[in-house]
């Protein structure tokens, strides 16, 4: 599946099926026990990712790509940068945008649309969790190194490790009939991504989350 297709149904996912699941999710909400460890894997990931910034980011311009309900994107903001908080979905654009304090409003530009539009412009640091675990190789690479091109120092990542019970977990959802099932990761190993963008910047490995049925792996790339 190319980039528009996966991209396509990723919005479609997001935008009209799940929008009310992920609203719940990334709150204070009850939810399952399956659930509350994707909730708490996803809170390790972030806390994570968000190490290799800068503590102070005052007057950065950072670009939170796939900036779902905003949990990212605020955090941020109150560190003092300047983001750019886009998301395909507008729907989850819109729940971003309520729950933003107003005092951080004035550091934060919403964008629903392409990570990779160009009329974004260039940024010191960007993060994308979990926003490029349902894309194939060449479109990750396509997206490192245009965003990367225009990203002053690094572009913080994640992607579905290529895990036995991830392969598993993969196979078995090719299984359930397109209606009924949500995008499905694919799995990567950073070795071979490394491979893929030799000659574009350097990837280094930050390490895995695996809470309960929450896998996720962060890299970092340079370019």
């Amino acid at each position: 599946m190319n980039y528009e297709a996966t991209r396509s149904r990723v919005e479609h996912y997001f935008d009209r099926t799940a929008t009310k699941t992920w609203e719940r999710l990334t709150s204070d909400a009850p939810v399952s026990r399956i659930r509350e460890t994707v909730r708490q894997g996803r809170d390790q990931m972030r806390d994570k990712m968000l190490e290799r910034l800068p503590e102070d980011l005052t007057g950065r311009r950072v670009l939170d790509a796939g900036c779902g309900t905003g949990m990212v994107t605020e955090i941020l903001a109150a560190r003092g940068a300047n983001v750019v908080a886009v998301d395909i979905s507008p729907q989850l654009i819109d729940i971003a945008r309520k729950r933003l304090p107003a005092a951080l409003a004035p550091k934060v530009s919403f964008h629903a649309g392409d990570m990779m539009n160009m009329e974004l412009g260039a940024f010191d640091h960007a993060v994308a969790m979990d926003s490029l675990i349902y894309y194939g190789a060449s479109d990750i690479k396509k997206a490192l190194t245009e965003i990367g091109s225009r990203t002053r120092e690094n572009f913080v990542f994640t992607i579905a490790p290529r895990t036995p019970l991830l392969m598993v977990m993969w196979n078995a959802g090719k299984l359930f009939p397109r209606s009924d099932r949500s995008p499905i990761m694919v799995p990567h190993a950073p070795r071979a991504l490394q491979r893929s963008l030799k000659g574009t910047g350097t990837l280094t490995d930050l390490g895995r989350v695996a809470r309960g049925f929450y896998i996720s792996q962060a890299l970092e790339f340079r370019a």
